[in-house]
């Protein structure tokens, strides 16, 4: 059966099965922040424990983004993912248990909605580094949309299923139902076969990959602006979302579901909107929906803020939900080209950690301003900070030119060294010599330094490029790997765009053979001495 364009990946049983589990995973979210909400308010009646249960649930993200990354890229992806879900389904029996048994308490819900959020901020990273590899490069962007399809269809059903539960039963139907899910989407994770690493290395260290996962998005120009924009877009966008509650009691007309059903157009426009991506972008890049998606954005805000009639609100969520998946998508896609596969799971943890961390300081932020401002001012400053953005970032692109070619690369293999080198021995120094016509000096200097930030990109610890007082034209390049096994994990990172870099760096030098290359092995029996200390 041929599906539509914007549900073609549907068609593969592997993305299939994965995206039911994730659409379960979601709903079952969804549904836990619902009746843990409400049972708080039995438990009891201070204000500050009813709003820290949307803390517990969203705080493990800011705690573990970059760790469950990096976990997520050393760890076989696979097992990783059942582990988080079988967390998370436990997590949901012991909350069932204990609902029925009449035995909550406050703190104790709390610690285990904090305990549910761990499971959630491990899970994310590696599902958005699975699907890239899963789906062909031209169905990525429509298998993201379709996750966020999931998210926002589950935003829709969670609340309505748990609201209904509610009433009708208690708040243990709920976490019942949430264990019956949970447990679904971990047997759907357990049916994926995946591809096995091909590596004779060992794993990397926890804190190195941590380390190279940073260094990662600090040597990457485009990863560094997608962050940038992602963090500044749920900055002012923010606004809306946060003073939700306040303007839905605010309309005309507006009443107790009010703010429900304003969050449900929100789901709906971005669901109508997920399912236009393939027709649009045939169209439109991504810088277009971006900058469209932002401004957009922030005139339906000064809409619903400006007249504040029902009638006038309902639609403009839904083109507001359209927005912001549009938005959203277009950076995730971006930040996902960026990447290669063996730093993904770090990498869009760290993009994660922009998103959450813009939607958290632009809720403090707009809410600060609200006190001062009052509701409307506030929505209405966030709308122009985000035309303000829009200016100063036109300049600045998404979308990138020419898409990056991360397919690994073959490489020169390592020759057997003289000596016995233990994996661990260390530091690792490498040095090239080049010779190239002093005539082209610079031209060879902005090649070298885009050379750079590959070489730390792929784990390098230093760089440095000398010029020989000799001889001119001479020039010596060397970088430090941390270990031996270090080195040789870097040359397995070697990508087509690598490949490309050198034949450029190349082509500049002199001579019939190749740049002299010598590989040095740290002396532990020496230790390194620095006229500092």
């Amino acid at each position: 059966m041929n599906l539509p364009a914007a549900l073609s990946p549907l068609q593969g049983p592997v993305f299939r099965g994965l995206w039911f589990a994730w659409f379960a995973a979601n709903l079952t979210m969804w549904m836990n922040d619902v009746a843990a909400a409400w049972l708080m308010t039995t438990l009891t009646t201070s204000p500050v424990m009813v709003a820290l249960v949307s803390t517990a649930s969203t705080l493990p993200v800011f705690l573990l983004g970059l760790p469950s990354g990096a976990l997520a890229d050393i760890l076989d992806r696979r097992r990783y993912f059942a582990a988080t879900q079988l967390w998370v389904s436990v997590n949901a029996l012991v909350l069932a248990g204990l609902a029925l048994a009449g035995a909550l308490t406050a703190p104790l819900l709390l610690v285990l909605t904090f305990t549910n959020g761990i499971g959630l901020a491990l899970r994310w990273p590696v599902f958005a580094a699975i699907v890239p590899g899963i789906v062909s490069r031209a169905e990525l962007p429509a298998a993201l949309a379709l996750n966020g399809i999931a998210m926002n269809l589950s935003r829709v059903v969670g609340p309505a299923i748990a609201g209904a539960l509610l009433a009708a039963v208690s708040p243990a139907a709920v976490f019942v139902l949430n264990t019956v899910l949970a447990a679904v989407a971990f047997v759907l994770v357990l049916r994926w076969k995946s591809e096995p690493r091909t590596s004779a290395l060992p794993g990397e260290r926890f804190l190195g990959a941590m380390r190279t996962g940073l260094v990662y998005a600090q040597q990457s120009p485009r990863l560094k602006l997608i962050l940038l924009r992602v963090f500044l877009f749920f900055l002012q966008a923010s606004a809306l979302m946060a003073l939700l509650p306040l303007l839905a009691r605010g309309l005309h007309g507006g009443g107790p579901g009010t703010f429900t059903l304003m969050l449900s157009a929100v789901g709906l426009g971005a669901i109508v909107a997920a399912l236009m991506f393939p027709r649009l972008r045939a169209r439109y890049d991504r810088d277009q929906f971006v900058r469209f998606g932002s401004a957009a954005h922030a005139g339906l805000s000064v809409l619903i803020v400006v007249v504040p009639e029902l009638w006038v609100a309902l639609p403009a969520m839904v083109l507001v939900g359209m927005c912001w998946i549009s938005v959203a998508n277009s950076l995730t896609v971006s930040a996902q080209m960026a990447m290669p596969n063996w730093v993904r799971a770090r990498g869009m943890s760290i993009y994660q950690m922009a998103l959450m961390g813009g939607s958290a300081a632009g809720s403090l932020l707009w809410g600060q301003v609200a006190a001062l401002l009052g509701v409307q001012g506030a929505v209405l400053t966030a709308a122009g900070l985000g035309l303000v953005l829009l200016l100063a970032l036109r300049r600045l692109t998404v979308e990138g030119g020419e898409e990056i070619d991360f397919s690994p690369a073959a490489v020169r293999a390592a020759p057997e060294p003289a000596f016995p080198v233990a994996p661990d021995e260390g530091p690792v120094m490498v040095t090239l010599e080049y010779q190239i016509d002093p005539a082209r000096a610079a031209e060879f200097a902005a090649v070298m330094q885009r050379t750079r930030r590959a070489r730390l990109r792929q784990g390098a610890l230093s760089w440095g490029l000398f010029r020989d007082v000799a001889v001119p034209g001479r020039y010596i390049e060397y970088f430090v790997d941390e270990n031996w096994v270090e080195h040789q994990r870097r040359l397995e990172r070697f990508t087509a765009f690598d490949a490309e870099l050198r034949t450029q760096c190349m082509a500049f030098h002199l001579g019939p053979e190749p740049p002299l290359l010598r590989r040095y092995v740290g002396d532990g029996s020496v230790p390194p001495t620095s006229l500092l200390h």
